[in-house]
């Protein structure tokens, strides 16, 4: 068989314990056997990054502006006990922080749907997309834990007493945002709409947040008005603002089929409530967009150290690829689609497309066989690479 040729590569980005492993069968398997596949490749597992001082991370996120499209997988955030693990010479900082603020993204969340697993809301019956602001709040919060006295913010010649503790004890924290990472924000989720030809919501609690949550209100709103209302409306599509209590109210009355446009905080609570009610994180796809339009695809999980230590010991396991098999998938269609490479979009499609008929005839890993319910259809749980193999059988008929 004729391999897909490409033009330009992908940015590779390797990562840690399981996902890694997984990574390299997903390709061996899959990819490789079917694709002339082309890559800049950057090792961003743990011990690399440390090595080099974390200067691969920066890299590889350059690499995704210059070429457009990165793959990446899942990366160890080291805590003191993987310090002191690896013997690391300092807490390198989390690498999907560095890549996202490098490429001033935005993170679209979607589950992966498939008959016999219902989502938890029943009413669901179309993924709902989390679009999470990276940047700021309380991920850049300055915090303190005061003995009494007064709190008091300041910015140039602006000051003003927040609040007198007296002699009590209490917490203080301070966020902040900036007009240019709002503005980004709002055009990546405008953009990822239109190019996905998807609803757009958005919620804060301007109500409340008369000037911080105002602010996002106020510039996505600008920004719809003079930039993309026409365009929606060509599209046939909707941009739809309310108060993120009347949000969550009116997404589990829905039936999804939306993306859902949150600030950071928000938004990592809420991709965690989506993806454990449509089912398994495993099952969560992810992509960074940048303002310029630049994609960096990834799975929404962590690198699954306690079976990467079964794996270490010669045990067999039954991790749960989708989500990074998806990342791969995405990235490939991604490639096709802005070098106009009809054959490997296809291809991208056909894989996905095998993996959720394998689901649903019944061959699957042992986290969804546990909630896989289809009339007619007997649940064959299967080691990682046994699940992997029985995709590439379907792929080939």
């Amino acid at each position: 068989m004729k391999k897909i040729p490409m033009t330009t590569p992908l940015v590779e980005m390797d990562g840690d314990e399981m996902t890694r492993v997984l990574w390299k069968w997903v390709k061996d398997i899959l990819i490789l056997p079917y694709v002339d596949l082309k890559t800049e490749y950057y090792d961003l597992s743990l011990e690399n990054r440390d090595a080099d001082g974390d200067k691969v991370t920066a890299a590889a996120a350059e690499a995704c502006l210059r070429l457009g499209v990165g793959v990446k997988c899942a990366t160890i955030t080291p805590n003191a006990q993987r310090v002191e693990e690896f013997g690391l010479r300092k807490m390198w900082p989390s690498p999907n922080a560095t890549i996202r603020a490098i490429m001033d993204g935005t993170v679209f969340r979607a589950p992966v749907i498939v008959r016999g697993i219902t989502p938890l809301v029943p009413g669901w019956k179309a993924p709902i997309t989390i679009a999470r602001h990276a940047y700021g709040d309380v991920y850049k919060g300055v915090e303190l834990a005061v003995d009494g006295g007064k709190a008091t913010l300041s910015c140039g010649d602006e000051s003003r007493i927040v609040f007198n503790f007296g002699d009590k004890k209490g917490i203080l924290q301070a966020i902040h945002n900036t007009d240019a990472s709002i503005r980004s924000f709002a055009k990546s989720c405008f953009n990822y709409a239109l190019d996905t030809k998807t609803d757009l919501w958005f919620s804060t609690k301007d109500t409340i947040s008369k000037i911080y949550d105002h602010t996002f209100k106020d510039i996505f709103a600008e920004i719809y008005e003079n930039e993309y209302k026409e365009k929606f409306e060509a599209a046939g599509i909707e941009y739809f603002y309310t108060l993120i209590d009347d949000a969550v109210a009116r997404v589990m009355r829905s039936e999804g089929g939306f993306i859902w446009a949150l600030k950071n905080y928000d938004g990592d609570v809420m991709s965690d409530m989506v993806a454990t009610a449509f089912g398994s994180l495993a099952m969560m796809t992810s992509v960074l967009v940048s303002p310029s339009g630049a994609y960096e695809f990834e799975a929404a999980h962590g690198t699954v150290t306690r079976h990467f230590r079964k794996h270490q010991k010669g045990e067999e396991t039954s991790t749960n690829s989708v989500a990074t098999l998806f990342a791969w998938t995405g990235a490939l269609r991604k490639r096709g689609e802005l070098d106009g490479n009809a054959e490997l979009v296809d291809f991208a499609n056909r894989l996905e497309k095998a993996t959720i008929d394998t689901i649903e005839g019944g061959e699957m890993t042992k986290d969804l066989a546990g909630m896989f319910r289809l009339d007619g259809v007997t649940v064959k749980p299967l080691s990682s690479r046994a699940f992997l193999e029985a995709i590439a059988r379907r792929l080939e008929s």
